[in-house]
């Protein structure tokens, strides 16, 4: 009886939600299509300014703000400026000088909107093509053909080994850095070429970090595979790109055109507090580890969903 009452009340709760859902959808659905455009309407008749400058007037900088602009130009009916959100870093100029006459915005009156208006079209389409670039480098396979990958791959052990050389190019010496097998082009194969790109960034920027974190892995109790854990975080920080998790992070600490090293600086935040995560946690074994990234991913998406949000080391 009293299995069949909780299954009554589960029934219940989900038929809810399910209801909630369906009443925010057509209420966005009403709002995007009909509701909005005669609210923007009817502001403006009173104050004179376009949804834009309403944005900028009333937002801080950074997500906030940036936020509300790429909505604003997503859903607009005008279709130059839903074209302004997916543009050229040589093009945000022109589309701002289109935007401000296709807005009828008086910039005398309002000499701050245009330079505004400009760093969250930067920010935007920067997002954008910042996602493109990293997919780029990961789509690029490890190639032990290639003189180039193979020096960075050396200059890795290197950085941070510095005391030990390497017998040969194929040898068991690169499980002490945390790859699995002889030979390290083996383990990019997930993430390609975005795997050594990453950690090899944190090793020449973060070289005494860089010589903890791994002689932290090496603990023989609660020790991880650095070189592993590393690409799986790489695996971590190009998802939460691709999904648009890291879009507060960005618009908040670049005030323009995200750069390659942007999506480094993040990936050694994710590597760094990682490892303090992995200590204080002090796992049984190994073999949990998918559950613990787990737990962890869910702490970085967390902080992520703060629109003030800066995660940097």
């Amino acid at each position: 009886m009293l299995k069949t009452q909780q299954h009554a009340q589960c029934e219940h709760s989900l038929s809810y939600n399910v209801g909630i859902r369906m009443l925010l959808c057509i209420w966005q659905y009403f709002y995007s299509n009909y509701f909005r455009y005669w609210l923007k309407w009817f502001l403006r008749q009173i104050d004179g300014k376009c949804e834009l400058q309403r944005i900028c007037d009333g937002s801080k900088d950074g997500a906030r703000r940036t936020h509300r602009i790429e909505y604003s130009l997503e859903h607009s009916k005008r279709k130059v400026l839903r074209c302004a959100i997916d543009i050229a870093e040589n093009e945000v100029d022109r589309y701002v000088a289109d935007i401000v006459q296709e807005k009828k915005v008086n910039v005398e009156k309002d000499k701050r909107f245009q330079i505004n208006l400009r760093i969250c079209l930067l920010q935007i389409s920067g997002y954008k093509k910042l996602y493109l670039d990293v997919e780029s480098v990961r789509k690029q396979p490890y190639d032990s053909d290639n003189p180039q990958h193979e020096q960075q791959l050396l200059e890795l052990w290197d950085l941070l080994m510095p005391h030990e050389k390497l017998k040969s190019r194929i040898t068991k010496q690169w499980g002490d850095i945390g790859f699995q097998g002889d030979d390290p082009k083996t383990d990019f194969r997930g993430m390609g070429f975005l795997g050594l790109a990453n950690l090899l960034y944190f090793s020449r920027n973060y070289t005494e970090e860089s010589r903890l974190i791994l002689s932290h892995s090496n603990h023989p109790k609660i020790g991880y595979s650095y070189a592993i854990v590393g690409i799986n975080l790489t695996e971590m920080a190009y998802s939460l790109l691709k999904s648009g998790a890291l879009k507060s992070h960005f618009y908040n600490m670049v005030p323009g055109f995200p750069e390659m090293k942007c999506f480094h600086q993040f990936f050694c935040y994710l590597l760094y507090e990682f490892d303090k995560f992995w200590i204080k946690e002090e796992p049984e074994s190994i073999m949990h580890f998918n559950q613990y990234r787990e737990k962890f991913h869910d702490q970085i998406k967390h902080l992520l969903s703060d629109p003030d949000v800066i995660l940097t080391l």
